[in-house]
């Protein structure tokens, strides 16, 4: 089964414990979001599955191999890749040298920028400013650009943190399409988002999270009402 699994993920910062054992499971070609109050450990859980923190307890798998404190590069190498919030853009280098850090673990340099051309293609309006800089670039230019970048290594699984943070209703609905054209490659997503209106119709699965530990899982449909939402959301139980 090629899927990315966290099995009881205990992680943190320093001495300070914020996830607490939690199990999640996204399949490759769907979408997995995980919701939450702010401070409830939604980005600090993505930060460890992708190498970025340290898994203090538990397991993360990709496919049949195990992943957890691999170095950020392996993981990488291993189809995951993470995109921050904000996206995470370098706004004093270029479109395409941006691109080119996307594929920083990839020996072969002439492939890297086979990969870019062929993703810059379907950017438009990256194609056109290439040799500008990320940081003259709009929000949803730099949500693009970042979406690329990510694309750059050809990822199994994408974590993106918050992809819709500050970007107009407009450009919130367009990288959410983006995010899910991508599924039809068979790319697995695992997302964490605050825009719960807008993410719901396209994920496959949820997960709601509350003061570091799991509260609910299951499909959108399993949700009841925006009463039931928002209690679980806000920590109140399942």
């Amino acid at each position: 089964m090629n899927a990315l699994v966290a099995d009881g993920v205990v992680t943190g910062y320093g001495k300070q414990e914020i996830v607490h054992g939690i199990s999640l499971a996204a399949e490759a070609g769907k979408i997995t979001c995980i919701f939450g109050p702010n401070g409830c450990g939604k980005s600090t859980l993505l930060k460890a599955v992708a190498g970025a923190l340290p898994v203090w307890n538990g397991d993360v798998t990709l496919g049949s191999e195990k992943i957890s404190n691999l170095p950020v590069h392996e993981v990488v190498r291993q189809g995951l890749v993470l995109m921050p919030q904000g996206g995470g853009v370098f706004p004093r280098l270029s479109v395409m040298e941006n691109l080119r850090m996307g594929g920083y673990a990839i020996a072969d340099r002439r492939l890297v920028e086979t990969r870019i051309e062929s993703l810059i293609d379907q950017y438009p309006s990256l194609a056109r400013r290439r040799k500008n800089t990320a940081g003259s670039l709009s929000g949803g230019e730099q949500a693009m650009l970042a979406l690329a970048r990510a694309l750059v290594s050809e990822p199994r699984f994408i974590l993106l943190d918050e992809p819709s943070a500050g970007l107009s209703p407009a450009m919130v609905i367009e990288t959410l399409e983006r995010i899910k054209v991508l599924t039809a490659r068979g790319i697995g997503i695992l997302m964490v988002e605050q825009n719960i209106r807008e993410a719901m119709p396209i994920a496959d699965r949820l997960y709601i999270l509350a003061a570091g530990e799991k509260r609910f899982e299951g499909t959108p449909g399993d949700v009841r009402d925006d009463r039931q939402l928002m209690d679980i959301y806000m920590g109140g139980a399942s």
